[in-house]
């Protein structure tokens, strides 16, 4: 048979030797050659692989026909060489390093470095600061929580005030129950819908927010309630009868569960972002780590005795959920990070003053932290850090006595901070950085001047 007849070959540089008669069409643009199946003989390919004699002959694979095909495969339509199956990657000198995790912290930490020195402003004064009278000087209650709806709810001597930060207005919320039977600590439920207030004689009272009106009491602690936290439905208490309570609120008889770990005082509570474990700080210089699931078996995840006084200063971060900052009283002065999945403390650093209060940035990664009684000159301070390497951005003094209580607002830009010196003073330091400077005016210079008392 002639072979011009059989075979007639395709002169495209790119394509590999087809029979024109071929009713499929295929395209094969690239630098590949890839070969089709019914085009090759098998089973004589494999007789080539596999025997080790002298080479099979094959009327098919003539000379001619092989000297042809070397032609198409390695000289292009216009007779230059021309080579298939070559690889076109990247040489070896523009290849990515290997270690793109290290790559990717280094971006990171040279993009928020260069955001941090080039963009963010540290106040150095407070943006408006309110009056406060008859704040108690007390370390160990929690009276001032700042709720998604944009009130402020403070207890000042024996009743508490709601200020809202959008119109300014100021409404009392709780009724007086005596010069003694102050309250002792205010939070906020997550919709914002109710206040709870526990007061030194033991009372917790719900309030609802909109009408002013007492909804319910609840019982259970036998001494002051120093500190209440929400987790949905469920109101937790701690008390000097060194007790944490869990309420279901929605049900008449609300106590759920009751746990004593703490051999003294319970100073604070603080539920994580996820509701599954609860941190609590106690007077006996120790931190429990609760799960949810198992409270009612008094069993704790975890103990860490890192502090040497006590711990009021308790929050959860933001972007890992498994990291806890704690802050000691004035004997220790610490602020400690915390892993909970691993139980271990993953930075410590000597503040050398009372820590009394923590708050994460949730813009960028710093946690600030609110100082009382000092060992040396750095009492009645704010001071913001940067995580992870806790190193000082920067720290506000303008507090003529300790710094009590801080709190930021719902978008986590401001931050409130209650002094003994019966003032509130709100900071812009957190947040994304201001792109226009003009909106300072005349009114907000007057409302940075202590002129607005909370009576």
């Amino acid at each position: 048979m002639d072979e011009n007849t059989m075979w007639r070959l395709q002169s495209d540089w790119y394509s590999p030797t087809r029979l024109l008669s071929s009713p499929v069409q295929y395209d094969f643009p690239g630098d590949r050659f890839i070969p089709n199946r019914s085009l090759m003989d098998l089973d004589q390919a494999h007789s080539l692989l596999t025997s080790r004699t002298k080479e099979a002959s094959d009327s098919k694979f003539n000379d001619e026909y092989r000297r042809k095909v070397e032609e198409n495969l390695t000289m292009d339509s216009e007779g230059r060489p021309f080579r298939m199956l070559v690889f076109r990657g990247s040489p070896k000198s523009s290849r990515k390093s290997v270690r793109l995790i290290d790559e990717l912290r280094r971006s990171d930490e040279e993009s928020f470095n260069y955001s941090t020195k080039q963009y963010r402003h540290f106040p150095m004064k407070e943006t408006w600061i309110l009056d406060a009278p008859k704040l108690k000087d007390d370390y160990y209650l929690n009276i001032m929580d700042w709720g998604k709806s944009n009130i402020l709810a403070v207890a000042l001597g024996s009743e508490v005030y709601m200020w809202n930060a959008k119109n300014r207005n100021i409404q009392k919320l709780s009724q007086d129950n005596g010069e003694d039977d102050y309250p002792s600590s205010v939070a906020w439920s997550e919709d914002a819908k109710t206040v709870a207030v526990g007061y030194m004689f033991s009372a917790i009272q719900l309030w609802d927010a909109e009408t002013s009106k007492l909804v319910r009491s609840l019982e259970g602690h036998t001494k002051r309630v120093g500190t209440i936290a929400w987790n949905g439905h469920t109101l937790t208490s701690g008390s000097l009868d060194k007790a944490i309570i869990n309420h279901d609120v929605r049900v008449g008889n609300s106590m759920t569960s009751c746990v004593q770990g703490h051999t003294e005082e319970v100073c604070r509570l603080k539920w994580s972002s996820t509701g599954n474990k609860l941190a609590s700080g106690g007077n006996d210089n120790l931190i429990y780590i609760w799960e949810a699931s198992t409270m009612r078996s008094s069993r704790f995840l975890h103990r860490f005795n890192g502090h040497s006084a006590a711990v009021k200063a308790l929050a959860w971060c933001p972007y890992h959920s498994d990291v806890l900052a704690s802050g000691g009283g004035t004997l220790d002065g610490c602020i400690k990070i915390w892993n909970i999945q691993k139980g271990l403390c993953i930075n410590s650093i000597d503040t050398q003053a009372q820590v009394c209060g923590l708050e994460w940035n949730r813009h960028h990664k710093e946690i600030l932290s609110g100082h009382g009684f000092s060992r040396g000159n750095h009492g009645n301070h704010l001071c913001l850090w940067r995580y992870p390497s806790m190193s000082k951005v920067g720290e506000l003094a303008r507090h003529s006595s300790r710094v009590l209580h801080i709190s930021q607002s719902p978008d986590g830009v401001t931050v409130v901070s209650a002094g003994a010196d019966e003032t509130l003073r709100f900071w812009e330091v957190f947040g994304p950085p201001q792109a226009d400077n003009s909106r300072v005016s005349g009114l907000d210079s007057l409302l940075s001047l202590k002129t607005s008392p909370i009576r």
